[in-house]
């Protein structure tokens, strides 16, 4: 397993703790077009929490709440509000991915457990930047007890799907980028994808750096954020202080045509940030020829970059909730395998402009 130590194979669901999941699960389902598959609480002898799946092509979610003022999950509420708490892996082996992880450096969060009901399924966890953790599962070719993870039922609520495919990356804002970064080179294995440093990420107030940290696939990527200093506070650092420290930023969401998802989402009332009518002007020129027309990704404030491996569109939502924290980002690939760096500037101009409004530049 050189340069895959802990056996990962894929990302198999991201977890958001919210105050009310049913509630949130129905936003998602409606607003996002991800249906609701399986759910887990009192009715399934669950005490603890109850929990929601959604999927949407290959992207799953769980959406959990606690049922009790103690506990983890309270405790996460309590610090953060909504917001992303487990990027949780398949592993080839659970017990050794964490005996690893650990041997790394890595802080235990979860020992080693079957999952009751679940025959040979094992899960553990370790900690990572904030209050956020990774889990480690295994033993799913055999799981036993519901169509997610032992424990669950099925639950049909089919949503209006609405083009998304894959998780393409998560973004974690941070204090000590470096560190973190260190962190998963040495115990997951990541190696750096690409870096960008205040120069190439910032405005007349604001700028951060970021490293993006890959696995041996480059199937998953985790850009790692950290504010820079500027003459206002910055995206990263408002997110830090109203997250009450690191966390996950965002979520962004592969689809192959990004026209038609962004129309559906905004019809379902999902709210984009803003782009400045000037980024639309000499378009053509600036990314080449494009297979979409220029005025309907003016219209629909959808930005494009450019760079030797082809194009890149993308777009990004408002925060989902009411502290200006998680939000997600719809992305289409045309060949780069880049994340817009063309784009920062527009973006970062488009943030502030929010930021601005809400009394925090």
């Amino acid at each position: 397993m050189s340069g895959n130590p802990l056996g990962l194979r894929r990302l198999h669901h991201i977890e958001i703790v919210a105050g009310n999941a049913r509630q949130a699960a129905y936003y998602y389902r409606r607003a996002f077009g991800f249906s609701v598959v399986a759910y887990a609480g009192l009715e399934t002898g669950q005490r603890e929490r109850a929990s929601y799946v959604l999927r949407q092509g290959q992207i799953v979610l769980m959406l959990s709440s606690p049922l009790t003022a103690a506990g983890p999950d309270s405790e996460f509420l309590r610090a953060h509000g909504d917001g992303v708490r487990d990027l949780a892996f398949e592993v080839e082996d659970a017990d050794a991915a964490f005996e690893e992880a650990v041997r790394r450096g890595a802080r235990p969060a979860r020992t080693p457990h079957s999952l009751p009901g679940g025959g040979d399924v094992r899960h553990a966890a370790i900690h990572t930047y904030g209050d956020v953790v990774h889990s480690f599962l295994s033993g799913l070719a055999t799981e036993k007890g519901g169509p997610f993870l032992p424990g669950f039922v099925p639950l049909h609520q089919p949503g209006e799907d609405v083009g998304l495919l894959l998780v393409d990356h998560v973004v974690g804002n941070v204090e000590r980028m470096e560190d973190w970064a260190g962190f998963y080179a040495d115990v997951l294995g990541f190696s750096r994808y690409l870096s960008f440093d205040d120069d190439d990420i910032s405005t007349e107030y604001s700028a951060l750096m970021s490293i993006v940290m890959a696995d041996g696939s480059q199937s998953i990527k985790f850009p790692i954020n950290e504010p820079a200093p500027g003459r206002g506070r910055s995206q990263i650092q408002e997110y830090l202080d109203y997250n009450g420290g690191p966390g996950v930023q965002h979520i962004a969401m592969r689809t192959t045509d990004i026209v038609s998802t962004v129309r559906k989402l905004r019809d379902n009332g999902v709210v984009f940030l803003d782009v400045p009518d000037a980024y639309y002007d000499n378009l053509s020129q600036r990314a080449g020829a494009l297979t979409q027309d220029p005025s309907v990704l003016r219209d629909l404030r959808i930005l494009v970059d450019r760079d030797d491996d082809g194009h890149l569109l993308q777009l990004f939502s408002k925060p989902v909730e009411d502290r200006p924290t998680l939000f997600f980002e719809i992305i289409q690939r045309e060949g780069s395998r880049g994340f817009g760096k063309g784009n920062f500037r527009a973006l970062f101009q488009a943030i502030e402009a929010e930021q601005a409004r809400r009394g925090n530049l």
